[in-house]
């Protein structure tokens, strides 16, 4: 097993790798059931014009943040169905909020899923993050084309055998 923090990768940190090294998904049947959260985050880059067209609702598409939160809530509920192997999972809460900044043309999004089950919610907060950043990307496609999506990431995560994570890690500032 690698140290955390560490750039080698072994065999056994790759779960999802039976013993022949075959994709095989994870058997959690044994694992106790904790209380389990995961936040992610992505940024949308953009023009000043188009966050002041979004806070107006002045955009053909219509409510463009409502539309990516229903997004990235129906896409957090469908990740087992997108990534493969990941379990399907029974979801407490999903949230999906935006904090626009006009002045530097961003929208930060951050999502939370929660849960009470055997395995983590990071895969399903970072798909609902990415499918919120797409819906935005798709409504306000015809006022820029450059647009951007970064920085898609876990933010933290509590629960389960791993234990409590937060974005950044230490000694990576």
């Amino acid at each position: 097993m690698s140290l955390p923090g560490s750039d080698q990768v072994t065999d056994s940190d790759l779960t999802h790798l039976n013993k022949s090294g075959a994709a095989a998904m994870v058997d959690v049947s044994a694992k106790q059931a904790t209380h389990r959260l995961a936040r992610a985050g992505a940024l949308l880059q953009t023009t000043p014009h188009v966050i002041r067209l979004i806070e107006q609702a002045l955009l053909k598409k219509g409510d463009v943040l409502a539309t990516a939160r229903i997004a990235g809530i129906m896409a957090a509920k469908k990740t087992s169905e997108l990534i493969p192997l990941c379990h399907s999972l029974m979801l407490s809460k999903v949230s999906v909020d935006f904090q626009l900044l006009p002045e530097l043309g961003q929208i930060q999004i951050e999502t939370c899923c929660v849960l009470s089950g055997q395995t983590g919610v990071e895969m399903e907060a970072l798909t609902a993050a990415s499918v919120a950043a797409l819906t935005i990307y798709d409504m306000c496609k015809a006022a820029d084309k450059a647009m951007t999506i970064s920085n898609i990431r876990l933010l933290e995560k509590t629960g389960g055998k791993s234990g409590h994570y937060c974005y950044p890690p230490k000694g990576d500032l």
